[in-house]
C-alpha cells in the first residue's frame, strides 16, 4: 500500500501536532451533531483525559496517531488509528485498529481519513484494520446501525445514520454486531422466574449481595479477577492493566449505586457479578459538554431525574456457567433497578452469537432495541 494511494485531490488528512489541530478534533462532533436531538455531548474534561497519552493508561501499552481531514479551510473529519500491543500479544493477532471517526456526509473525506488510517496501522506491520474503537472493547465501540430513534445510554456510541453506508462503501464488511436489549422494570418478573431463582439460589448455596463501598478496593479486585477470567476466551476481549483498572475504578466511585454493583459468591468466594450504571447520558443531554461554570448545576439538577440504568459488564467465573448463575444475576437488577427509581434497564452490550445471555435476557421480556456494528478491513502490502 503506497502513502497517498486512492486520496482525494480536494482534501488533506494531517496528524494533530498542536493545540489548535486538537481543538479542532475535540470538538468537530459538535458541529456532525448540531441538529441531532439524540447525540450526547461528552464532558470535554473527559475526553481531554482519554485522549491525553501522558495521562490515560491505555497509551502505556499502545501507539495512537490522531488526524483531522480538512477541506480548504474547514475541518470536515477525524480519525484515530491505534495499534493495541495489549491486544496484538494476547490475541497473535496482527489487528490495528481506528477510532474517534467522525465526518461529513461525503465520500471524499471517508476515504481520505480510512486510507490515512489503513495506512499508518500497515507501516506498523499490521494485516488487519478494525473500528470504530474508542479505543478498545473496554471503552465504546462499535457503530450504530439499527435503533436511531433514541439517545444511547451511558457508555455507549451514537453515530450519524449515514457512517454504515460511507464504511462500507470503502471496503469494509461487517465483523461482529453487539446488541443492546431493554427491560421493563416496571413489569414484575414472572413467579415461574422468581420462584426457581430462589431454588437455585438455595440448592447451589449462592448468596448475591451489592457492593460495600467501605470495602471499595477489596471489592474491585474481586470484580477484576472474574472480568480478566469471564472474558478472556470472548471476542474483541483485551485484559485491562492495572493502571486501567485503577483508572476505571475511580470513575465508577463517583457514579456508581452500590444497589446496583451485585457480586454472586459461593462460600464467600465471589463467582460472578453484574454491574450496572444510572444512565447519566440523561444528564451529559443538558450539559453541553461542560462542567463549569454551571454544568456542575445542571448535573446536580437533572440526575434526579434519571429513570434508565445501563448494565454494563455481567461476568461469571470459568466453571460456573450454564448453572443460572446469569440470570440470578439479571433478576436481581430487575428488582433493584425500578426499588432504586430506574423501572427502565438496558443490557448493553451483548455479542450476537451470545446466545445463552440472549435467551436469559428474553425469558425476561428483554426487547432488542438496539444494533452497533464493529467493521474491518484486510490490509494489503
Amino acid at each position: 500500500m503506497r502513502q497517498g494511494q486512492n486520496m482525494p485531490t480536494t482534501v488533506r488528512v494531517v496528524p494533530v501536532r498542536d493545540h489548535r489541530e486538537f481543538q479542532h478534533f475535540l470538538k468537530l462532533p459538535w458541529r456532525i451533531y448540531r441538529n441531532d436531538p439524540f447525540w450526547v455531548p461528552p464532558l470535554l474534561f473527559d475526553q481531554k483525559q482519554l485522549l491525553n497519552r501522558r495521562k490515560h493508561p491505555f497509551h502505556q501499552h499502545a501507539e495512537v496517531e490522531y488526524f483531522v481531514a480538512w477541506h480548504g479551510e474547514e475541518v470536515v473529519g477525524r480519525i484515530a488509528a491505534i495499534v493495541n500491543h495489549q491486544y496484538v500479544q494476547f490475541h497473535e493477532e496482527k489487528t490495528g485498529f481506528f477510532g474517534f471517526f467522525e465526518s461529513i456526509d461525503d465520500v471524499e473525506v471517508v476515504t481520505a481519513l480510512l486510507a490515512t488510517a489503513e495506512q499508518w496501522v500497515a507501516n506498523r506491520g499490521m494485516q488487519q484494520i478494525r473500528g470504530p474503537m474508542n479505543f478498545s472493547t473496554n471503552e465504546e465501540c462499535a457503530l450504530l446501525i439499527d435503533g436511531f430513534d433514541s439517545s444511547p445510554a451511558v457508555m455507549m456510541p451514537y453515530n450519524p445514520t449515514y457512517y454504515p453506508r460511507l464504511l462500507e462503501g470503502s471496503g469494509y464488511a461487517k465483523e461482529k454486531d453487539l446488541l443492546a436489549y431493554l427491560v421493563d422494570g416496571t413489569v414484575p418478573p414472572p413467579p415461574r422466574l422468581v420462584n426457581g431463582a430462589e431454588r437455585l439460589l438455595r440448592r447451589q448455596n449462592i448468596v448475591i449481595r451489592p457492593f460495600n463501598l467501605k470495602r471499595f478496593k477489596q471489592e474491585v479486585e474481586s470484580l477484576t479477577a472474574i472480568y480478566q477470567s469471564a472474558w478472556e476466551r470472548n471476542w474483541g476481549f483485551v485484559p485491562m492493566t492495572q493502571a486501567e483498572v485503577d483508572n476505571f475504578a475511580d470513575q465508577m466511585w463517583w457514579v456508581a449505586n452500590p444497589n446496583l454493583c451485585l457480586l454472586a459468591e459461593l462460600d464467600g468466594e465471589a463467582i460472578g457479578f453484574a454491574l450496572a450504571l444510572p444512565d447519566y447520558n440523561y444528564v451529559l443531554r443538558h450539559m453541553n459538554g461542560r462542567l463549569f461554570p454551571f454544568g456542575w448545576l445542571k448535573f446536580l439538577w437533572y440526575r434526579r431525574k434519571i429513570s434508565t440504568a445501563r448494565t454494563l459488564i455481567l461476568g461469571l467465573k470459568p466453571g460456573f456457567r450454564r448453572r443460572g448463575v446469569d440470570a440470578m444475576l439479571y433478576l436481581r437488577l430487575w428488582q433493584e433497578a425500578p426499588r432504586n427509581g430506574y423501572p427502565l434497564v438496558e443490557c448493553s452490550w451483548i455479542l450476537e452469537d451470545n446466545w445463552d445471555m440472549r435467551r436469559a435476557l428474553e425469558r425476561m421480556g428483554g426487547r432488542l432495541y438496539k444494533t452497533y456494528r464493529v467493521y474491518e478491513k484486510k490490509l494489503t502490502s
